[in-house]
């Protein structure tokens, strides 16, 4: 391991800000980011050794191999991270637009739904990892509390509870069971689980999202978070009839005024459901 590399990942470990999801994310990052100032020349760096060369270095090269503008922000959030912890803020811009990184385009009516499939399923060795995925598919969870989750505890009857110490947020929420098959995923979880989460009892949570990820690499499972779009596009085409425009359906220029009412209110109970409670967020999901 490389000097920059191993402080780093001491830097990491010594500021625990935020979730554990949050921390391995930001470990991730910083990782990368010394990996790519390493090939870009940058062989002797320690961590308080950053500087603006650095900054224009990785934009530069991150630009190069095409990186999407949502994932350049969110590293350029560790990056900041980095620099305020060894009180460097003024090494990186405060904003993203002095270094020419477009806003994000949240509303592009094309679908980044995804279908989790039996062949791609059986891939998957781990059952707690196969059982996240079947929930994250059927009620639309984030990666995280389809880990944390205790199935028993949650099943109320007719709908999901996710307790505020799972969720993003830490906001409590109910998601509906509205169909058998999510009461079969359900079952299945509780089976599995017992009184327990879907963390194996002698692991921790870090433990069982690094063999997450590990898991879901090796099946070729890459963007989990499109599980999410394809329950919001399920769920819209449940509660008004038709596809959402990112599926192909009709946008919102073209909907009456009637079907605006329809379309509003399933958008604002799908954004409820998804643990986000506004209605513009579900455009990302949706499009319009």
């Amino acid at each position: 391991m490389r000097d920059l590399n191993y402080q780093l990942k001491q830097l990491c470990h010594r500021n625990r800000d935020g979730s554990f999801a949050t921390q391995a994310d930001r470990e991730r990052l910083l990782n990368l980011c010394a990996n790519d100032l390493a090939e870009r020349g940058f062989q002797q760096m320690s961590v308080d050794s950053l500087k603006p060369k650095h900054v224009a270095a990785l934009l530069d090269k991150w630009k190069q191999d095409g990186v999407s503008t949502g994932t350049i922000k969110n590293r350029m959030s560790a990056l900041r991270w980095w620099a305020e912890k060894i009180g460097k803020e003024n090494v990186i811009a405060r904003t993203n637009g002095e270094y020419g990184i477009a806003e994000r385009v949240f509303v592009t009516n094309v679908s980044k739904a995804k279908v989790l499939d039996a062949d791609t399923l059986a891939r998957v060795n781990d059952p707690y990892t196969r059982m996240s995925l079947q929930l994250q598919a059927a009620f639309g969870l984030r990666r995280e509390e389809s880990i944390k989750i205790k199935p028993g505890w949650a099943d109320g009857g007719n709908i999901l509870r996710l307790q505020d110490s799972w969720t993003k947020g830490g906001k409590y929420r109910e998601v509906p069971i509205a169909t058998m098959q999510q009461r079969a995923v359900l079952e299945a979880a509780k089976a599995l689980a017992g009184k327990g989460s879907l963390i194996p009892a002698q692991l921790r949570y870090r433990d069982q999202l690094n063999r997450f990820r590990a898991q879901c690499d090796k099946a070729g499972i890459h963007g989990v978070h499109g599980l999410r779009h394809e329950y919001a596009q399920r769920r819209y085409a449940e509660l008004t009839g038709r596809p959402c425009p990112a599926n192909g359906g009709t946008t919102s220029r073209q909907l009456d005024a009637s079907q605006k009412l329809v379309d509003h209110a399933a958008r604002l109970k799908i954004s409820v459901e998804m643990g986000h409670g506004r209605e513009q967020v579900t455009s990302i999901y949706l499009g319009r």
